[in-house]
């Protein structure tokens, strides 16, 4: 009779909707703040359409990538800041960070204008440039340390490159 009343539960459970202003608030990089953040300069961009989204999570494997709502509502780092790519100059994004620490990082490029990663248009990248392939790099090697004020890196994004995977352009 649990194990009855259990499945019914989770049947009956609808999935947390996604929000795009989850993690926000506490991302956004404001004018002379003082504290921790990541200043991130992407590199080797296909084009300028679209917006850059950079987003951070914790430094294990278990939670890297992990959705959004989850690591919220587990009260676990999050943290998201999206730009609308300039139509020429430079492009950096600045990431809040809750504290000087280990943390993983991912900057996607979304061309598409969607809501979700778009695999055949999209970039992607991560700190440290690991190669990226058919899948996503283990937290391992897209891990960055944060110092206390504006820690900088330069993310080299990669774009679908036919059934070679993704790889930075040229």
């Amino acid at each position: 009779m649990i194990r009855r009343l259990a499945l019914l539960a989770l049947i009956g459970a609808a999935p947390i909707a996604s929000n795009p202003s989850l993690g926000t608030a506490e991302g956004r990089c404001r004018p002379n703040e003082q504290g921790p953040a990541i200043l991130i300069s992407p590199l080797g961009l296909k084009d300028r359409t679209g917006t850059l989204r950079a987003e951070l999570f914790p430094p294990d494997q278990a939670d890297f990538l992990a959705d959004d709502n989850v690591l919220v509502a587990a009260h676990k780092t999050f943290r998201r800041v999206t730009i609308p790519l300039p139509p020429k100059g430079p492009v950096s994004l600045c990431i809040r960070v809750p504290s000087p620490g280990v943390y993983t990082l991912a900057l996607t490029h979304d061309r598409a204008g969607k809501p979700k990663f778009d695999f055949w248009r999209d970039g992607v990248g991560f700190p440290g440039n690991p190669a990226i392939g058919h899948a996503a790099p283990p937290a391992a090697e897209a891990r960055i340390l944060a110092g206390p004020g504006l820690t900088r890196t330069a993310i080299i994004l990669n774009y679908r490159r036919g059934i070679l995977g993704f790889g930075p352009l040229g």
